[in-house]
């Protein structure tokens, strides 16, 4: 029996973006199965709580035709021990530019050394979204801007409904 091809797509997705989802069914063509992995960092400020972000993966994920191959899930700690918990083959990574494989070039050494069993795959961001991330979408949501298409419709309303809440 052939054994199941599993990665791990970890990121804070505070929140998730068009790119990131992209980036996701890029992936689906190379892997039986995708666990969407939200890390709980508590060195950084998230605008959204864990639940949040978890709920507008699901929600971003609601209409996938394929929803029996994603998992959305969490965790704290190592990535490395959550992969090797999961039983997956390798770690998914999203890369837009220079700046980008810098910090990830780090990341995937220091897995390395941690756990030599999953690999690090790079896979770029579409064209069409390069210049988007979690970032610069709450930035402009919060200077008043429109995100349309950047982000999923459930995402948006969120952003937007946060943005109200900081402002009163």
């Amino acid at each position: 029996m052939k054994e199941e091809r599993v990665t791990v797509y970890a990121g804070s997705f505070d929140p998730i973006t068009n790119g990131h989802l992209d980036l996701l069914e890029r992936a689906l063509k190379m892997f039986d199965n995708i666990i969407i992995a939200v890390a709980e960092n508590p060195a950084k400020e998230p605008l959204f709580t864990l639940e949040e972000r978890l709920e507008l993966i699901r929600a971003s994920l609601s209409n996938h035709p394929e929803p029996h191959r994603i998992k959305v899930d969490s965790f704290k700690g190592l990535l490395v021990d959550y992969v090797e918990k999961c039983g997956a083959m390798a770690i998914l990574r999203g890369l837009r530019a220079v700046s980008d494989f810098e910090y990830e070039f780090q990341m995937a050494l220091m897995n390395r050394k941690l756990n030599r069993r999953p690999e690090t795959l790079y896979l770029m961001t579409g064209a069409r979204w390069i210049y988007i991330s979690s970032r610069i979408i709450k930035e402009v949501v919060q200077a008043g801007g429109s995100v349309t298409g950047l982000v999923p419709e459930a995402v948006e309303k969120k952003l937007r409904e946060k943005m109200l809440d900081k402002i009163n």
